[in-house]
């Protein structure tokens, strides 16, 4: 049985426009193209939390002091992609690796450019490399932020500048992608952000980009 880690964010995760819940495993795009592929062979790992960046730690999410501090330090750096990742490679040794992380990034806590990002993304494939050189990379580019998604009623977080940074990391992850030898999808290409919340993928965003990773996957 062929195992494929699936690394990333809250859309990796499914997280449901507009709430705090997530969507079924029949509905998310990794658990859709598990069903293709669970009959050929492999089984997909799950690994999407939400709020997780490539190498910045947000600290926006500690507040609790005293004895609960150590937790609260330990789930912030948790994520952080590169604090992670290669405890999970040594864990579940995959075949394969689907990375979509950088939507985060974006935030304007962070200040980054696409460039920047794309350095943290390289980070990553170089853990990945590390871990073990055959495991097969899918570097994936995310959805961009939808406009308007730092208005009332949606997410503070990001700003104006942070949708044109969103905008160019499909052009930065490709150039990653070459360098390395990864296969490589923009996730822009066949999906958008949800008008719910401008941000995360509804089930038919999740239904197009499953169909695209399933058929880089079988290539």
């Amino acid at each position: 049985m062929k195992e494929i880690l699936c690394f990333g964010d809250s859309n990796t995760y499914g997280l449901i426009p507009g709430t705090k819940n997530r969507y079924g495993r029949d509905t998310r795009w990794t658990g859709l193209i598990e069903q293709q592929l669970y009959g050929k062979g492999c089984r997909i790992i799950e690994e999407g939390l939400c709020g997780r960046t490539t190498v910045f730690e947000d600290e926006l999410r500690e507040g609790r002091k005293g004895a609960a501090f150590l937790t609260t330090l330990l789930e912030s750096q948790g994520r952080r992609g590169t604090e992670l990742l290669p405890t999970l490679l040594e864990t579940h040794t995959p075949d394969a690796v689907v990375l979509m992380l950088g939507t985060n990034d974006c935030k304007t806590f962070y200040n980054a450019s696409a460039e920047v990002i794309g350095l943290g993304v390289e980070r990553l494939v170089e853990q990945i490399r590390k871990a073990d050189k055959n495991i097969r990379i899918l570097l994936i580019s995310p959805i961009q932020l939808g406009e308007g998604v730092w208005e009332q009623g949606y997410d503070p977080e990001f700003n104006e500048k942070s949708v044109e940074v969103s905008k160019g990391l499909k052009a930065v992850y490709q150039k990653v992608a070459e360098k390395y030898g990864c296969d490589f999808l923009a996730a822009s290409d066949v999906a958008e952000p949800s008008k719910e919340d401008r941000e995360h993928l509804n089930e038919e965003g999740h239904k197009k980009l499953a169909e695209a990773v399933l058929e880089v996957l079988a290539a």
